[in-house]
């Protein structure tokens, strides 16, 4: 894949999808910045094995869902490499339970998490991407933002805005070149459906028309796509990673 930028800032990626992104994007020849919220100990590792393989990266800790914090972010990205090429929005919250004993805090807690976050991080960029007239944006969202799913109302919901968001930032974005589009994962391998007992699992799979789950490479290889020059003729579009679950 080619990319003409030179950087990627990928929120939430000491850890998880986040950091299959990071790797993948690395390998692509992009210098990534690995962000994490509270424990940097995942991100000097993932930042060590990248330069053991002769890839670029860099560390950069602050709160997503904190718009302070995320413009300071940005900036330092700026004033290290001039210019923030790629930004993949990854960030996220759970909080699950019934709608009718979720409290209005932790509604907001996972849209401030997971909305609020992708917007800050959309806003910034588009703004330091106006100045080249290039940039590309992808924010993961989630299969459940297109279908619901119970016990997850203030999850769908943040997942749900991101979509709409995304095809409102794309629509701003475009008359400069600058393109934002998200996808939506299924089920994927991670540590929380790692602990999911087996018949759970397989009354999952059942329903996937792939009878398996995806893996966190799957979703970062399809974010790499998006983000590059292959995709250049792609906007405000939503990719579907999910084994055929939605079609």
């Amino acid at each position: 894949m080619k990319f003409s930028g030179k950087n990627v800032l990928v929120t939430g990626s000491s850890r998880g999808i986040g950091s299959e992104i990071a790797r993948v994007l690395a390998e692509y020849g992009l210098k990534v910045w690995i962000n994490y919220r509270s424990s940097h100990e995942e991100a000097d590792k993932l930042h060590a094995e990248l330069s053991e393989k002769g890839l670029q990266s860099a560390v950069i800790g602050f709160d997503a869902s904190n718009e302070d914090e995320f413009i300071a972010g940005i900036k330092a990205i700026v004033e290290s490499d001039g210019e923030l090429s790629y930004l993949v929005n990854n960030a996220g919250i759970t909080n699950d339970k019934l709608a009718i004993r979720m409290k209005g805090s932790d509604f907001d807690s996972v849209i401030q998490a997971n909305l609020n976050s992708s917007f800050y991080g959309s806003r910034e960029a588009l703004k330091v991407m106006n100045k080249k007239r290039f940039g590309s944006v992808v924010n993961i969202a989630s299969i459940v933002g297109e279908t619901g799913n119970a016990g997850q109302t203030n999850y769908s919901a943040s997942k749900g805005g991101m979509i709409a968001m995304t095809k409102s930032f794309a629509q701003e974005g475009a008359a400069r070149g600058i393109r934002f589009n998200s996808i939506t994962p299924g089920f994927i391998e991670t540590d929380m459906t790692g602990k999911l007992k087996e018949e759970i699992k397989e009354a999952y799979i059942s329903n996937i028309p792939l009878k398996r789950f995806g893996s966190g490479k799957e979703v970062a290889e399809a974010t790499a796509f998006l983000l590059s020059d292959g995709a250049g003729y792609i906007t405000g579009e939503v990719l579907k990673v999910n084994g055929g679950l939605s079609m």
